[in-house]
């Protein structure tokens, strides 16, 4: 695959799971409004674009195949591990733009941004350490 198709494959996919990270919060602010439900929007949207980012990038970025469950498993984990590093940023642009500008759209703006600033780091953990 060449550079120019990995970039925009991988851009593709991230802005998948950016919608997909965004609209599962929203729908959890939806169903729940209560106690802290927005730091629970921002994990619940964070695990589900997580998961799909996986799947996406395991097939069609790495072309990774798991010899066995346990070997998926360990995959998934060792790919949540390096989406930590990144989710801090992702978390401090969201939460940070909320505490700046105290609106909805703000930390939308602020996950969008921090999002995007990690998956560029994440694409260079993931291929040294995941999918190696």
């Amino acid at each position: 695959m060449s550079l120019t198709h990995l970039t925009l494959l991988y851009g593709a996919f991230a802005l998948l799971s950016i919608v997909a990270n965004l609209g599962l919060q929203k729908l959890a602010l939806l169903a729940y409004e209560g106690l802290f439900a927005v730091p629970l929007s921002v994990v619940i949207g964070t695990g589900g674009g997580l998961v799909l980012k996986f799947l996406l990038d395991k097939r069609w970025i790495f072309r990774y195949r798991h010899r066995d469950l346990s070997h998926g498993v360990r995959s998934l984990l060792l790919y949540t591990l390096m989406g930590v590093a990144t989710t801090v940023v992702f978390w401090g642009c969201e939460f940070g733009a909320w505490a700046l500008w105290h609106s909805e759209h703000a930390r939308f703006a602020g996950g969008a941004f921090g999002l995007t600033l990690g998956y560029i780091v994440k694409y260079r953990l993931d291929r040294r350490f995941v999918f190696a």
